[in-house]
């Protein structure tokens, strides 16, 4: 229960900054909110790391995913 929260949490907000103009994308792919829920559903053993990339003015401009391996 507390998973399907915290992807609802993270859709809103991937779907603001989308509304902002800010572009997404998940390892070099650009990508819907959907995706990145569905990426992060899909890939169990890894995580994903954020990058933020702002314009000359500190504005958010995209948002990264980079996948990164899970130590076991």
């Amino acid at each position: 229960m507390r998973d399907e929260i915290d992807y609802q949490e993270l859709f809103q907000e991937l779907t603001d900054y989308e509304r902002n103009g800010v572009k997404i994308n998940v390892d070099g792919t650009p990508a819907s909110p959907m995706q990145v829920i569905s990426a992060h559903l899909v890939r169990e053993d890894l995580a994903y790391m954020r990058d933020y990339v702002v314009d000359e003015d500190g504005k958010l401009k995209e948002l990264c995913f980079q996948h990164v391996k899970k130590d076991k």
